[in-house]
C-alpha cells in the first residue's frame, strides 16, 4: 500500500471522526486495517462499534444519561488512535522510509537483548551506557575519537531515536525526561537535541502525554530548552488542528499555561517568527533577482494608452494610509521596506536559505539528528579548522562569533564550518575577518540591545531553530517522510488553539497587522473581520479591511469598508481609495464625485488633482479634464507624462494644432507603443497620411507592439476616428499593410 494511499485514507477516517460522523469513520475503518492483517484491529473495532450502538440506542429511546458527552468523546479518541495505530503499522510495513528502517532496527535489537516491551527505564536497551554516563557525568573529553567519546555520541543517539519513534509515551519515557532533561546529566545543546526528539515524535503519531510535557518542559525547563519546547507545541498544535478539539482538558491546561502575561508574549513571539517562514521563498527570489513579483489588475485601455499611472513621479503615487503605525515594537525600522536587506535581517526573516541550500549535501547531515542540533563553540565540526595553517590560530574566534550571531540558524552555521576547509586562501583569510570583526560588534551591542527588548534572546533562539525546522522539512534527504509543515499558508490564526490563548481583540489586531505589513492581505482581512464583528468599530480596522479587498480586486466589497470607515471618521486618503475602487467599477460619476471631496481636504495633493482629470477624461469631459492636467503641468513643468493625457484631450476634442504642439514636446526616448498610435491618429485625422503610417510603423517597430493588437486598437478608434474626418474603412487596410511591411506572422 503507498504511502499516500495509506495518508489519504487515514485524512479521510480523521475528518468523519471530526465532524461527527462515527458510523462512517467505523466504516472505512474496517477497509483501512485489512492490509494490515492484524485481527486485533477488527476485534478493536467491533467493540468500539458495540459500544457505539449501546450509546446510540439509549439516546433514541430518550435514556437520559449525563456522561454521554464524555462516552462520546472517548469513542472518538479510540478510533483516531486505532486510525493512528493502523497507519503506522501500514507504513513501517510498506513505506520504506528510513524511519521506520530505523524504528525496525530498534525493535530488532531491543528483541535480542530480550526486551520485548519498554515498560519501565531498566528496559532500554542503552540503560547500562547511560547509567555508567550518569556516574562520569561532567567529564568530557577533547578528543572525539576516543572510546568513550565515541560511546558517549552513541548514547545521545540511542536517547534520541528513543523519544522520537516511540509511539505512546509510558513509565519509561517520563523518567528518561527526568534524567535527561530536567537535571544536569547532559550538556545544554544535548538536551535542546531531546526536545526535538519529543516534537518529532509526536508529529509522527499523536499522544496527549508529549504535548504535556512538552508543556512541563516550556514552564519549568532552561532557556534553551523553553524555547524548542514553545516550537514543538506550535507546531504539533498546528499540525492536530482539529484533534485539540477531542481533548478538552488539554485545551484547559494550554490556556492555563499561556495565560500568564510573559509566556503569553513568548508564544506570540514563536507565532510570529514561525509566520515569518512564508517568505523564506520570496526573499530567496529577491536576492538573486531583484525583482519583488508584482500583480497587475486588469486596466481600462484609455489608461494603458495613455500611460496614466505614470502620470506622477512614483513617490507621489499612493499606497497605504500614511497614518497607518505597525503595533509591533520589535525594532524602530521593522516592516518599513521589504526592499532592504539590513531591516530583514533586524526582523528575523530568513535570509540565508537560498544562499545555504547547496551547503546541506555534506556526510554531516545525513546524520538524522543533526538537523536539529544546536551549533556550539566545542562541537567536533570545528576539529578541521584548528589543525587548518590559516584558521587555525583564529578558530576560537571564529567559533565564538559563530555561536553568538544572531543572523545565521544553526544548520547553515554547520554548512559554514564543514565548507571552510574547502575555500581558496584568499577566502580563508577574509572569513577569519569577517567573523573577527562580528565579534566585535556583537559584543558592543549586547547589553544595548537586551535592555531594549528584554526578549530578545528568546526571540533569536526562536528564529534560529524555527530555520532550522525549515531546512530540515525543505532540504533533508529524508523531507519526504514527513508532511511539510511550512507548506502553504500557515493560516495559524484560523486554529483552535490560536483562538484559545489570544482570545482578545487586541492578540488579533496584532497578529492582523503583521499579516497587513507583509502584504497576506486574505488573512489579514479575516482577522480585521472577526474584530469588527465583535468589538467596538474604529475607522482604521475598516480602513485596512477596505484595502485588503481592493488588493484582491474585490472592488465592490472594498468600497463597502471604506464607506463605513468614512462614517467613523471623514479622511481624504479613503475617499480616493472609495474613488479609486470605484473607477476600477468603471463608475466614473462615483468616482469623480469622492474624488472632488478629497480634494477639498487637500487641494495641494497632485495625485487628487491628477485623478479628478482621470475621471474626467473617463466620461469624455475634456475640457474641464485639461484643467486639472494644467494644474499638474504647473506644479511640475519637467513632468512629461502629463503631456499625454493634455495632447489626448485636445485631439479627441478636435484641437488638432493644440494635441500637435504637446505631442511635439515628447522626445522619443519618453514614447511607447500607444503614444505612436495616438499621433498616428492625429496624423490621419489631420489629412497627413503618410506621417500617420510612419507613426503606426513604429508602434511596432520601436514598442514591439503586435500586429492583433494593432488591428484590435484600431477597431476600438474606429468611431472616434471618424467623427474627427477620418474614413474608418481606410484602418483596417493600413493595419494589414503594416502587417505585411513589418514582415509579421499572420
Amino acid at each position: 500500500m503507498e504511502p499516500l494511499k495509506v495518508n489519504n485514507s487515514y485524512k479521510k477516517i480523521a475528518r468523519l471522526v471530526y465532524e461527527g460522523r462515527l458510523r462512517e469513520s467505523l466504516n472505512k475503518m474496517k477497509e483501512f486495517v485489512k492490509p494490515a492483517g492484524k485481527s486485533d484491529y477488527t476485534a478493536q473495532i467491533e467493540t468500539l462499534e458495540t459500544t457505539y450502538r449501546s450509546m446510540i440506542s439509549y439516546t433514541v429511546q430518550g435514556i437520559h444519561d449525563p456522561e454521554r458527552k464524555k462516552i462520546y468523546t472517548k469513542l472518538q479518541q479510540s478510533v483516531m488512535k486505532l486510525a493512528d495505530q493502523a497507519r503506522e503499522n501500514l507504513l513501517s510495513n510498506h513505506s520504506g522510509w528510513h524511519t521506520y528502517w530505523l524504528k525496525s532496527n530498534c525493535e530488532n535489537e531491543r528483541k535480542l537483548a530480550g526486551k520485548s516491551l519498554v515498560e519501565s527505564i531498566d528496559d532500554l536497551i542503552f540503560k547500562s551506557e547511560l547509567d555508567e554516563w550518569l556516574t562520569e557525568s561532567g567529564t568530557r573529553w577533547s578528543d572525539p575519537v576516543t572510546d568513550k567519546h565515541t560511546r558517549h555520541r552513541k548514547l545521545i543517539e540511542d536517547i534520541f531515536n528513543h523519544l522520537w519513534l516511540t509511539d505512546y509515551y509510558g513509565e519509561a519515557e517520563d523518567e528518561l525526561i527526568r534524567i535527561t532533561l530536567q537535571g544536569n546529566n547532559f550538556d545544554w545543546y544535548e538536551k535542546a537535541l531531546f526536545v526535538s526528539a519529543v516534537t518529532l515524535s509526536t508529529l509522527r503519531v499523536w499522544d496527549e502525554k508529549k504535548i504535556r510535557r512538552l508543556l512541563s518542559l516550556f514552564t519549568d525547563g532552561e532557556e534553551k530548552i523553553r524555547e524548542r519546547a514553545v516550537a514543538g507545541i506550535v507546531l504539533s498544535l498546528y499540525y492536530y488542528d482539529r484533534r485539540l478539539s477531542l481533548h478538552p482538558e488539554l485545551s484547559k491546561l494550554l490556556e492555563q499555561t499561556f495565560t500568564e502575561r510573559g509566556a503569553h508574549e513568548l508564544m506570540r513571539i514563536t507565532i510570529i517568527q514561525l509566520l515569518r517562514s512564508r517568505e523564506t521563498e520570496r526573499i530567496g527570489r529577491k536576492l538573486q533577482d531583484e525583482i519583488l513579483p508584482k500583480v497587475a489588475g486588469l486596466k481600462p485601455r484609455i489608461e494603458e494608452k495613455l500611460d496614466l499611472d505614470n502620470l506622477l513621479p512614483a513617490d507621489l503615487t499612493e499606497g497605504k494610509n500614511p497614518d497607518w503605525s505597525d503595533l509591533f515594537e520589535e525594532s524602530e525600522d521593522i516592516y518599513k521596506s521589504m526592499e532592504e536587506f539590513s531591516k530583514l535581517q533586524m526582523e528575523g526573516a530568513d535570509v540565508y536559505m537560498s544562499a545555504f541550500a547547496n551547503l546541506k549535501n555534506f556526510d554531516f547531515f545525513r546524520t538524522f539528528s543533526n538537523w536539529f542540533l544546536p551549533f556550539y563553540p566545542d562541537h567536533e565540526s570545528l576539529d578541521n579548522i584548528f589543525r587548518d595553517e590559516i584558521l587555525g590560530e583564529g578558530t576560537n574566534e571564529l567559533a565564538e562569533a559563530l555561536y553568538k550571531t544572531p543572523f545565521i540558524c544553526n544548520s547553515d552555521k554547520y554548512s559554514l564550518v564543514i565548507n571552510l576547509k574547502h575555500l581558496p586562501e584568499s577566502q580563508k583569510k577574509m572569513m577569519l575577518k569577517v567573523f573577527r570583526m562580528e565579534l566585535e560588534g556583537l559584543e558592543q551591542m549586547k547589553d544595548s540591545e537586551i535592555d531594549l527588548d528584554p526578549n530578545l534572546t528568546f526571540r533569536t533562539n526562536i528564529t534560529q531553530y524555527l530555520q532550522d525546522l525549515y531546512r530540515f522539512f525543505k532540504l533533508s534527504p529524508y523531507k519526504n517522510e514527513f508532511e511539510d509543515l511550512f507548506w502553504g499558508n500557515l493560516e495559524i490564526h484560523n486554529t483552535r488553539f490560536f483562538r484559545l490563548i489570544f482570545s482578545s481583540s487586541g492578540d488579533r489586531l496584532t497578529l492582523a497587522d503583521y499579516y497587513f505589513g507583509k502584504d497576506f492581505y486574505n488573512e489579514a482581512l479575516d482577522l480585521y473581520n472577526s474584530i469588527t464583528d465583535e468589538e467596538s468599530e474604529t475607522s482604521q480596522i475598516y480602513e485596512k479591511a477596505g484595502y485588503c479587498l481592493q488588493q484582491q480586486g474585490l472592488f465592490t466589497e472594498a468600497i463597502t469598508k471604506y464607506r463605513r470607515a468614512n462614517i467613523l471618521e471623514r479622511k481624504a486618503w479613503t475617499l480616493k481609495k472609495t474613488g479609486y475602487c470605484y473607477r476600477r467599477l468603471e463608475m466614473y460619476e462615483e468616482a469623480l464625485e469622492n474624488y472632488l471631496e478629497a480634494e477639498s481636504a487637500e487641494s495641494d495633493n497632485m495625485h487628487t488633482v491628477a485623478m479628478i482629470g482621470h475621471c474626467y477624461l473617463d466620461l469624455k469631459r475634456y475640457e474641464e479634464a485639461l484643467k486639472y492636467y494644467f494644474r499638474v503641468e504647473y506644479h511640475d513643468p519637467g513632468n512629461y507624462r502629463v503631456l499625454k493625457p493634455i495632447a489626448w484631450c485636445y485631439f479627441v476634442a478636435g484641437k488638432f494644432d493644440e494635441s500637435h504642439k504637446y505631442y511635439s514636446k515628447l522626445s522619443e526616448e519618453n514614447l511607447k507603443a500607444h503614444d505612436y498610435i495616438n499621433i498616428g491618429h492625429l496624423a490621419l485625422c489631420s489629412g497627413e497620411r503618410d506621417q500617420a503610417v510612419a507613426s503606426y510603423r513604429k508602434s511596432i517597430t520601436r514598442g514591439a507592439l503586435p500586429g492583433e493588437e494593432l488591428i484590435e486598437i484600431f477597431r476600438e478608434d474606429s468611431g472616434l476616428l471618424a467623427t474627427l474626418g477620418a474614413d474608418p474603412d481606410d484602418l483596417p487596410i493600413i493595419a494589414d499593410y503594416l502587417i505585411y511591411d513589418a514582415g509579421l506572422p499572420e
